[in-house]
């Protein structure tokens, strides 16, 4: 039998244990209290959903049993923003930075709470399901939802994290998608870059009210700003019944396709000082597919006791094109000058998982209780494929390398929320996260090597209700796992642990009259993290890294008048450092000191107007701190003190009548030259552009 086949059917052989063990939900949902759901509320409440993240409590009186910091960007809100990408709505949430390789985030770039938007230490969910490729096998940021299909975005920070995993540190980012409501919605954008975007909604419910499907589909294409066009389908499918003894059952099927001409490189210094606006590498593509399958499941056992379980499956490729450099031709040139040798980095990830959940209201002692029992099964894998090629051959070659990474994992959590007084509620919970991974080298006599790990994660947290105002805090372990390629490294099991913090957390959140404000404080203190040119001669790498990070998160909302409503969060981490070796002192790269956002939003009747302003303070590119951005390609490490910035962002919505409505932005209305990122070379942020829309339901 082959390692594939061995590994999945020892996965479906426990999956079949809990099945049994665990008659089957989709963790759970809670649209009554979650504002982004309130529009379809009547009609959710006796469908099948797919499982968000748990919040109650809702956005206006700010009081909630999560007791981290909870973040909600509901559809009204998305609609306004008329993102181009998740990332435009996550850049206005307090404590998340973004490093912006394209205009629509084909990948994804996001760091919160002071830890680097180039690495990934924060889970990413679509409802309620892993989307990165390779949790544990690496290469989580190659793919990112579309924001066609999200309903809401939800950022959950601090000891309510526990509940997922692995990868928590900073913290949850779930996309819950769209489920659509009955009849047909058309909606359709163009453009700066030659920009032009089709998207249809259309769902059904039957007459009983008791089962529903429907469907979201997009297509989207342009130039793109500095010629890094994409061509763009994306296609969502959802269905759900009411079963007989209060059971639910919900499936998702999507399906995702995008052509991006994007690479590795950027601009090299004069091109960027110069004004240049053209792509780096125009020959250099970025091709991604996507097939996903989720499967809930709701059985509300009685009052008191409910089980929830979702199965998903997933198979994604990643082909990336790119042509080699004559250094030598790009320094003279200032400007890179390729080669005819074209170089495929070509990968595909297959994951399978199923996690149930029970929920039980009790009572402990005399306290009333409410406990959350979990176990996820999964399996990843993927194939890396080297392909060594010609400008000539049309993408196909020889195979220069081929590698195969696995992951096998079991995680399981316990968290109790003990209501000790009117006022004051704690939560501790433990999470354990257990995995094997494999590394098979196909070029290399089919040579292999396989590590294990397990992390006990516990955590503790509290809620305090006085009035309007609610006191939240607690504290957590959390890990990001090191991935094959690290913990594998020269097919030799480096002995690593995965990336440990501790994590304090405390904050106070509330309203009064016009007012709203969240406060909290963090402090993210590493002890583990997997750093090069360690003290030990046999190892290649090592956990002996050590960082901090600390700082304050501020939002604030005010109504100003009838109409006129002000929105702002601050962000500022005054600690994101290296404690140890050679970088000791240095700041964190890609993790700025301020961020801020200030939005001012006037309605009047069926118009909207949004101003939205968002600052981003100066930062690194690499660890060393390097200030000058290096002039040349050959520069080997690309890093320089990347300046601060402000763009201004206006919006608008004019609704016809009931069915129409039209919407127009100018973004970086000030047309604000600025640098997002350094990776052989420089990323410049997008130039000032116009966008026309229109909706229309029936």
């Amino acid at each position: 039998m082959s390692i594939t086949a061995l590994r999945y059917s020892r996965l479906a052989h426990a999956i079949g244990l809990l099945c049994l063990a665990l008659p089957a939900q989709a963790a759970e949902t809670t649209a009554e209290q979650i504002s982004v759901i309130e529009k379809a509320a009547a009609k959710k409440k006796t469908m099948p959903a797919l499982e968000v993240i748990t919040i109650t409590g809702n956005s206006t009186d700010a009081h909630y049993v999560e007791t981290g910091t909870v973040n909600l960007v509901d559809l009204t809100r998305i609609e306004q923003i008329q993102p181009l990408s998740t990332e435009d709505v996550l850049r206005r949430i307090p404590g998340i930075n973004i490093k912006t390789e394209d205009e629509t985030a084909v990948v994804a770039n996001f760091g919160i709470r002071g830890l680097s938007a180039s690495e990934s230490k924060s889970l990413l969910l679509e409802d309620g399901v892993p989307v990165a490729p390779g949790l544990f096998i690496g290469n989580e940021r190659y793919f990112n939802p579309r924001i066609q299909r999200v309903a809401s975005v939800e950022v959950l920070k601090g000891s309510a994290s526990l509940r997922y995993g692995p990868s928590t540190i900073g913290g949850v980012v779930n996309y819950q998608t769209k489920t659509p409501d009955d009849g047909v919605e058309l909606s359709g954008r163009v453009g700066s870059f030659n920009s032009r975007e089709l998207n249809i909604e259309a769902g059904n419910t039957n007459a009983s009210g008791d089962a529903f499907a429907g469907i979201v589909a997009s297509h989207a294409k342009s130039d793109g700003f500095m010629g890094k066009g994409y061509d763009m389908t994306d296609v969502m499918a959802k269905a759900g019944v009411q079963l007989a003894n209060n059971q639910k059952v919900g499936i998702k099927v999507s399906r995702h396709e995008n052509d991006a001409n994007i690479s590795y490189r950027g601009l090299l210094l004069g091109e960027y000082n110069a004004g240049e606006s053209r792509n780096p590498a125009p020959d250099d593509y970025l091709l991604v597919d996507r097939t996903a399958f989720d499967l809930n499941h709701e059985w509300q056992i009685n009052n008191s006791m409910t089980l929830n379980t979702v199965a998903y499956w997933s198979d994604m490729a990643r082909d990336y094109w790119r042509y080699g450099v004559n250094t030598a031709a790009s320094n003279a040139a200032g400007r890179w000058v390729y080669t005819n040798n074209l170089n495929g980095n070509n990968r595909a990830f297959e994951r399978v998982g199923i996690e149930s959940r029970l929920r039980l209201e009790h009572q402990i002692a005399d306290y009333s209780s409410t406990s959350e029992f979990g176990l996820r099964l999964m399996s990843e894998e993927s194939d890396d494929q080297r392909i060594a090629a010609t400008r000539a051959s049309d993408r196909t070659g020889t195979l220069a390398a081929h590698l195969k990474d696995s992951a096998d994992s079991v995680a399981a959590y316990a968290q109790s929320r003990i209501q000790l007084s009117e006022n004051l509620a704690v939560t501790p919970g433990v999470r354990i996260e257990s995995y094997e991974q494999t590394r098979l080298n196909l070029t290399q006599n089919n040579s292999e090597a396989s590590t294990r790990n397990t992390e006990v994660l516990p955590g503790l947290g509290f809620t305090f209700d006085q009035g309007e105002h609610q006191w939240y805090g607690g504290l957590y372990r959390a890990f990001s796992p090191a991935a094959n390629n690290v913990a594998l490294d020269g097919l030799k099991d480096q002995q690593l642990d995965g990336e440990r913090s501790v994590n304090y957390e405390m904050g106070l959140r509330g309203t009064a009259d016009a007012m709203r404000y969240d406060v909290a404080l963090f402090l993210m203190d590493f002890s583990n993290q997997v750093v090069t040119g360690n003290s030990d001669p046999n190892l290649s790498r090592s956990n002996a890294g050590e960082t901090r990070h600390y700082g304050m998160e501020f939002s604030f909302g005010y109504q100003l008048a009838a109409n006129l409503a002000l929105d702002s969060n601050l962000t500022w981490v005054p600690e994101s450092e290296f404690k140890t070796g050679t970088t000791a002192g240095n700041r964190i790269p890609y993790a700025p000191k301020v961020i801020a956002n200030l939005g001012l939003t006037y309605d009047l009747a069926d118009w909207n107007l949004a101003l939205n302003l968002h600052h981003r303070g100066e930062q690194f590119g690499d660890p060393t701190n390097l200030v000058a951005i290096p002039t040349n390609a050959a520069a080997g490490i690309w890093g320089g003190l990347l300046p601060s910035y402000t763009v201004l962002d206006l919006m608008t919505q004019y609704k016809v009548n009931t069915q129409l409505e039209v919407f127009a932005a100018a973004k970086n209305l000030t047309d604000k030259r600025y640098i997002t990122g350094l990776r052989e070379g420089i990323y410049v942020g997008p130039e000032r552009s116009f966008e026309l829309g229109a909706r229309y339901r029936y």
